[in-house]
């Protein structure tokens, strides 16, 4: 797997905020639904995920970045820490200075590499020492061999879930069909958003060191007069000019039903009212009666005037309103 940080298209020094925004960039180009003519999308797609999935960890992003471990999560060496050491590593050097023993000297600090130990020994202790390189070698690294490789886990299988916008809103759980046809319930995160990717344990293809998960990005539906804004979901509400004068009492739509909205008498187009707690699930917030704290709806106000005129300019026949609204902008 190549650098994580070329594979999302960004610098070693990109902030969370920076990798997010690329991986859900990709994420959309890249995911299979969107690409059925090409077989290679699926496997980039893959890619990607893992790419975000290492630098997405703090800690995992850190030990990358020290070379502890590869793009794949992996130890970069089972036998990192054992030969950094002046006079124990391999290849090392045992001190700093000029000729041999401590202070200087080329025994590459006694590596299996640098001195032929069979020569040595023959030479010390005779037809033992040519007994004992007749035995097995001894394992390298102070008795210690390296982990086997771990075995790769199945593939990754890829969902697209499409969310209608009032469903998102609210939080309300969605359900799913699964590649093996189980059906199952899905809960949506907090401050859930269009593109936001979900992951499934173990949902993905079987392999010999596991199965692989499912990546479900989330599709948020738009909607014909709802509009959402941060945590709190805006829309215009028409009302007529004889409730604006009057005052009245209408019904106002949100995500969770019809509501009743007061009027009150001289309101003005584009006065904006609040419905408290009818917005957007708030991915920082708070349990609210077991629930996600929400947002608010803003209602902005708009009269409208009747199509037919006539009746109303007649009524007026004779009035003309002396407000001066434009004078603030010296006008």
């Amino acid at each position: 797997m190549r650098d994580p940080y070329i594979t999302l298209g960004v610098p070693r020094t990109a902030s969370e905020a920076d990798i997010k925004s690329a991986y859900r960039k990709l994420a959309k180009e890249l995911h299979p639904d969107r690409n059925k003519d090409n077989p290679n999308a699926a496997e980039r797609f893959s890619v990607v995920t893992r790419a975000y999935d290492l630098l997405s960890d703090k800690a995992r992003r850190a030990q990358f970045d020290r070379g502890e471990i590869d793009a794949e999560g992996n130890p970069a060496n089972p036998f990192a820490g054992m030969g950094g050491r002046p006079g124990y590593g391999r290849g090392g050097t045992y001190g700093a200075g000029p000729g041999g023993g401590p202070g200087g000297g080329d025994f590459g600090g006694f590596g299996a590499e640098d001195v032929d130990l069979g020569d040595l020994f023959e030479g010390l202790f005779g037809s033992r020492a040519r007994q004992q390189q007749q035995q097995p070698p001894p394992r390298r690294g102070f008795g210690r061999q390296p982990p086997p490789p771990p075995q790769r886990r199945g593939a990754d299988i890829q969902y697209r879930l499409a969310v209608p916008f009032v469903e998102a809103a609210a939080g309300r759980d969605q359900r799913i069909t699964l590649a093996d046809g189980k059906a199952i319930s899905l809960k949506l995160p907090a401050g859930v958003e269009d593109g936001t990717m979900m992951r499934l344990k173990d949902k993905g293809h079987p392999g010999p060191g596991g199965n692989g998960d499912g990546i479900v990005m989330v599709e948020v539906g738009s909607h014909p007069f709802f509009r959402r804004e941060g945590d709190n979901i805006r829309m215009d509400l028409p009302v007529t000019l004889d409730e604006a004068v009057r005052g009245a009492k209408v019904k106002c739509p949100t995500v969770d039903g019809a509501v009743m909205l007061t009027i009150k008498p001289g309101t003005s187009s584009g006065t904006v009212l609040r419905l408290g707690g009818k917005g957007w699930t708030k991915k920082a917030g708070k349990l609210v009666d077991g629930k996600p704290e929400r947002g608010d709806q803003l209602v902005t106000i708009e009269i409208q005037l009747p199509a037919d005129l006539a009746p109303l300019e007649q009524r007026l026949e004779g009035w003309v309103d002396t407000a001066r609204p434009r004078d603030r902008f010296g006008l």
